[in-house]
């Protein structure tokens, strides 16, 4: 619990929340990353959070997941394929730990995409490039991952 005491809602304008990103390609770094434990418990996942660098939607955040353990072998390939897309995005092709990538810029390709389970619009991120390079790497299936205002 926090003490809100003294904070009253009707002195302040509530926030009216944030629309999608527009298609396109966006410079950001990966701010976090983390191995979380899939839904059904049988396997693991690599969770990235992205903060855009700069631009009209400067601070935005996308996340990424990359199932890299888990027992669908065409889950673990593809996860593989996008990490190594990030990887040689930012330069750096053999990480020990998911904390080499973060800080180190590079462009994500997002797109808008339907959510499946809620059948609402939601940004995803649809390939990785250098800041230097040409086009991004197109993922071939889509990753989780959603815009939000923080």
């Amino acid at each position: 619990m926090a003490d809100l005491n003294g904070f009253d809602a009707n002195a302040v304008e509530p926030n009216a929340g944030f629309g999608l990103m527009p298609r396109g390609e966006y410079d950001a770094v990966i701010v976090s990353s983390e191995r979380k434990a899939t839904k059904a418990g049988d396997g693991h996942y690599l969770s990235f959070e992205f903060q855009v660098l700069s631009g009209e939607y400067q601070n935005r955040k996308l996340w990424a997941n990359l199932n890299l353990w888990n027992k669908n072998d065409k889950a673990v390939q593809i996860a593989k394929g996008d990490l190594s897309a990030i990887c040689r995005a930012i330069g750096v092709p053999t990480p020990k730990d998911s904390s080499e990538l973060h800080n180190k810029p590079l462009k994500l390709s997002v797109a808008i995409k339907k959510n499946n389970q809620t059948d609402e619009d939601e940004n995803r991120i649809v390939g990785y490039k250098s800041r230097n390079a040409g086009p991004a790497v197109e993922q071939s299936k889509p990753l989780s991952a959603v815009a939000t205002p923080w």
